[in-house]
């Protein structure tokens, strides 16, 4: 069999190092305590990878997921509220499938902040407590949260991975 024609044309791997990246101090409003690290996002596929660092104490928005979602935790804990008795420790990976609705919490009496690494597909559309929706968080958004912070703190522009968007050119 022979090797398939070339679809695309990579002159340079499409890679960066996390350590020479910076991690966006307390990046989603309304809930502090939650520093942002955006690796590759995606708004034409609807894929969305981030670092993300949640201090102790913190409770994200309950949030229903359009796509899956595959969750590394680096270190610290964390845990849905459903599911106090399975807490996802270092070392952890979690898959969750789309259609998957909780809040994600970090207990107080975490002795250091809980940093993760996820791959999401689709969106996290968050509601409140009482059940009013607050908005959604997918790779536009992001993308969006992550420019208004460069310009409202005065940093540098962000660098992460961006795919090549397809060309859609009639030929």
């Amino acid at each position: 069999m022979p090797l398939p024609s070339l679809v695309n044309s990579h002159k340079h791997l499409l890679t960066l190092n996390s350590r020479e990246l910076p991690l966006y101090k307390d990046a989603l409003p309304g809930v502090p305590g939650v520093d942002v690290q955006p690796l590759m996002l995606d708004p034409h596929n609807g894929v969305w990878v981030v670092r993300a660092v949640i201090h102790p104490g913190v409770t994200l928005p309950t949030h229903f997921h359009t796509g899956s979602v595959h969750l590394w935790t680096l270190s610290g804990s964390w845990h849905y509220l459903e599911y106090p008795d399975q807490p996802q420790t270092a070392g952890s990976y979690l898959y969750e499938p789309g259609s998957s609705i909780h809040p994600l919490t970090t207990p107080a009496d975490n002795k250091e902040p809980t940093e993760m690494v996820m791959v999401v597909t689709g969106s996290n559309v968050n509601f409140d407590a009482d059940g009013n929706y607050l908005g959604l968080l997918d790779a536009n958004s992001i993308m969006q949260m992550i420019d208004g912070l460069i310009k409202e703190r005065g940093l540098n522009p962000a660098r992460y991975i961006r795919p090549p968007q397809p060309d859609y050119t009639a030929r």
